[in-house]
């Protein structure tokens, strides 16, 4: 290819200024008369070829926000006439590039300025590099001219073989900018121009398979939430049909949130977080999770009985005769509930009902062996106080967020149990009880214990705030009954929240009542009886409670008058046994069997546990109430050589040091108390506690062992009639113990009449019921030696100190 060049000989022409436009050599363009500089310059240019001849040439400079860029275009005007639109109009061809120079004169109003045409030179043959950018072009530009359907362009671009009028050409591309085309007017050698031509071609067919890009996954999704829309629009018509094809109103009122929101007797904080909660879901499409979870969150919450409450029934009288009716004994709860409803009437009457913020609830610890009826005293506080009564299972809660909730972050969140348990029942005042409240653990997953202290505290428990509803719970209104069996495992804070209750056990007579006007009728329907078939004579049920039952509660006793009642109701199936039978206490033993608890003192004295030196009876508290506890002492032969203390019966650290100070009170009081202790120096002392795979421990048997160490020492029989309880010193002082009220009642049970007690613990006789002590001879005492004058029975012989 020869190269191409232009004379650079020095040329004056018009500008023709182009505003926000570019024109490049070869191209052919329109331009508007309209314009004065426009129209100016192609006059001049007019002129100027009438002087000289030959077609009118003008000067195309680009101009940018007023400034003239210093490379112009030499064009033709090929033809003057009417644009398309009928206006006037020329049209103008680019021939080459010129370099301006200095303005000067000329014909007409248009500016005229000198310049240079700038030479352009490719070398021949064309270079391989140049070759192949070259082809890159043509094949870039041709993947844009389809894209548009500009096929006929297609074949033009195809047949241009100059390299600077191939780069030109891209001054017809609409997607360059006027700077980007500013810079390949100026750039005056043709192979950088190409290569700047491809550059750009190339970065916009990136940005438009992009676009494109962008475009097809934007209408994919928008056809997919249009055919989502179709489809749910199907189905509500169809579900609306279905609903009127079985006269069901339409239910579009239910889904609407909002209206239900605005319509509800929510608090004002509420009802802000709620509407909140509203514009989230309206905002979030149909197919989000996050609409689910609002979904949820706000049934839940409407379903709270956020204003909900019943009045309370002050029926003072009523209320005391409803806990009597339901419950024999347990007369400190009856009348702790019975105060609460008092004051509870007063402060109403006086318009005290909300103090700070805060209602009148109450937070109770019933605290008591199994079996005494903690849990069934919850419905009747209930009953008794006209409050709806719900039941929590605390039991092997190991998770705080049973107690709290969980985060609504988590996929199946719920509110915690007293949120449920308030909105089972239906009101912000019911009666709560925390069953087995001493039963809750913890690992891992938090302390449920913890999360309870700001539920069960009355001074905030008014701002209660759940993790899944996140808005405040006044549950200052609410009464708490928490039961527990040990009062040891519940923790100290918690335990410091509520107010405690003992409910220690019942007693014979109290066992008897219950059994007749409770446990009886119940079971004879459940067997399936009338009440007059069957009749149980007072007699039998104070044996069935004494000598078959021996425990706190009276579920045992219930399980024996089951058991009772079935043998009686088969034995009448059979044809053995006539209706109406009276059961007698001679009938016990031919239908249920013996007795498996014979008190020590019907026994035959031969036989008792007592009836040898260096037993004695004590009195313990374990899980299951108050119990009778037995102590035996031994000496060991002296040729053996075992010397020292030897304790067995799986005992904890304060009941072997017990042991310890009963043996060195002896050991330095022996003479003192005429004992021969001369002999222990040698010989070994085995102490032994039966039911030795029961854990034991306390303080509180440490005179016992005194007192069973002494009876060995001296040959003394301990009295079977007597029991003790308390704490010894060194210097022999009786010190006070706990649980005497359970004590005692265990010694009542076990046939007992002679108890020794701390001195100290005299002021505890008062919870004592009334009927039991008078059937114990109780000794307050100060000193082991007064115990030992009570318990040692008189020496028949005399006993030396080999003995």
């Amino acid at each position: 290819m020869a190269s191409e060049s232009k004379p650079s000989v020095p040329l004056t022409l018009p500008v023709l200024p182009l505003d926000d436009e570019v024109v490049l050599p070869g191209m052919v363009v329109p331009l508007d008369l309209s314009d004065n500089d426009v129209r100016a310059a192609v006059e001049a240019a007019q002129a100027a070829a009438r002087g000289a001849g030959g077609k009118p040439r003008v000067l195309l400079v680009p101009r940018v926000d007023g400034t003239y860029a210093a490379t112009g275009v030499l064009g033709i005007v090929e033809q003057v006439g009417r644009l398309s639109d009928g206006d006037p109009g020329a049209l103008i061809r680019g021939i080459g590039r010129v370099r301006i120079g200095a303005g000067t004169t000329g014909p007409g109003g248009a500016l005229w300025v000198e310049g240079s045409v700038v030479e352009e030179t490719v070398p021949d043959p064309l270079p391989g590099a140049v070759t192949e950018l070259v082809k890159e072009y043509k094949a870039l530009a041709t993947s844009w001219l389809k894209k548009r359907g500009a096929w006929q362009v297609v074949d033009r671009v195809q047949q241009i073989d100059g390299v600077g009028a191939l780069a030109d050409n891209s001054g017809y591309s609409p997607f360059l900018t006027v700077e980007q085309k500013v810079a390949l007017l100026e750039t005056a050698d043709p192979v950088a121009r190409l290569r700047l031509a491809t550059a750009q071609l190339r970065e916009h067919l990136a940005e438009q398979d992009v676009a494109e890009t962008i475009a097809k996954d934007v209408q994919e999704g928008v056809d997919k939430q249009q055919r989502e829309f179709l489809l749910r629009r199907q189905l509500e018509a169809v579900r609306k049909e279905l609903r009127e094809l079985n006269g069901e109103k339409d239910g579009e009122e239910s889904d609407d949130y909002r209206a239900r929101v605005e319509a509800a007797d929510l608090p004002e904080k509420v009802r802000e977080a709620a509407l909140k909660e509203v514009e989230k879901l309206e905002r979030s499409s149909d197919q989000s999770p996050e609409g689910s979870w609002i979904r949820t969150w706000l049934d839940t919450v409407l379903e709270l009985p956020w204003n909900e409450r019943t009045e309370d029934r002050y029926d003072i009288q009523g209320a005391k005769a409803v806990l009597d009716a339901e419950h024999a004994g347990l007369e400190d709860v009856k009348e702790r509930i019975t105060e609460y409803l008092a004051v509870r009437k007063r402060r109403s009457e006086r318009g005290l009902g909300v103090v700070g913020g805060r209602r009148g609830g109450a937070v109770l610890a019933l605290v008591g062996p199994p079996g005494v009826g903690k849990t069934s005293l919850g419905e009747s506080v209930a009953h008794a106080m006209g409050r709806k009564f719900v039941r929590v299972a605390l039991g092997g809660v190991r998770d705080e967020a049973e107690i709290r909730g969980h985060r609504r972050t988590y996929v199946g969140a719920l509110p915690g149990r007293i949120v449920r348990a308030i909105k089972e029942a239906g009101s912000m005042n019911p009666v709560v009880l925390l069953d087995e409240i001493d039963k809750v653990g913890s690992d891992f997953r938090g302390d449920p214990a913890a999360a309870l202290l700001e539920v069960l505290d009355p001074a905030q428990n008014h701002t209660f705030r759940d993790h899944y509803l996140e808005v405040e719970l006044d549950l200052s209104d609410v009464v708490f009954l928490a039961t527990a069996n040990v009062l040891e495992a519940i923790p100290e804070a918690l335990l410091d929240r509520m107010e405690l209750v003992r409910l220690d056990g019942y007693t014979e007579d109290e066992k008897v009542v219950i059994a007749r006007d409770h446990l009886l009728p119940r079971q004879l329907e459940r067997a399936g009886l009338e009440t007059g078939e069957v009749t149980i004579d007072e007699a039998a049920l104070r044996k069935l409670a004494g000598e078959y039952t021996r425990e706190a509660g009276v579920r045992t006793l219930e399980r024996s008058i089951a058991r009772l009642l079935r043998k009686i109701a088969a034995q009448h199936e059979l044809g053995d046994r006539a209706l109406p039978f009276t059961v007698t206490p001679g009938e016990l033993r031919p239908l249920i069997g013996r007795p498996h608890h014979v008190p020590e003192s019907a026994q035959d004295p031969a036989e008792r546990r007592t009836a040898v030196p260096g037993v004695a009876t004590g009195l313990a508290v374990t899980g299951a109430g108050g119990d009778v506890l037995f102590v035996e002492a031994s000496l060991s032969d002296p040729e053996t050589g075992a010397a020292g203390l030897t304790l067995t019966g799986q005992l904890g650290d304060v009941m072997k040091e017990s042991a310890q100070i009963a043996l060195s009170f002896l050991r330095s009081h022996g003479a003192e108390l005429e004992l021969p202790v001369t002999g222990l120096k040698d010989r070994g002392v085995h102490i032994h506690f039966p039911a030795g795979a029961v854990p034991k421990d306390g303080p509180s048997a440490g005179i016992t062992m005194t007192t069973a160490l002494a009876s060995l020492l001296s040959g003394r029989l301990v009295r079977t009639d007597v029991a003790m309880t308390g704490e010894v010193s060194l210097t022999g002082r009786v010190l006070p113990i706990g649980g005497l009220k359970q004590k005692l009642l265990a010694a009542h049970r076990a046939g007992i009449t002679t108890v020794v007690i701390p001195k100290r613990n005299e002021a505890d006789l008062d919870d004592v019921p009334a009927e039991v002590l008078e059937k114990l001879e109780v000794h307050p005492v100060t000193d082991v030696r007064q115990v030992l004058e009570l318990a040692l029975a008189p020496a028949e012989v005399p006993v030396t100190a080999a003995a």
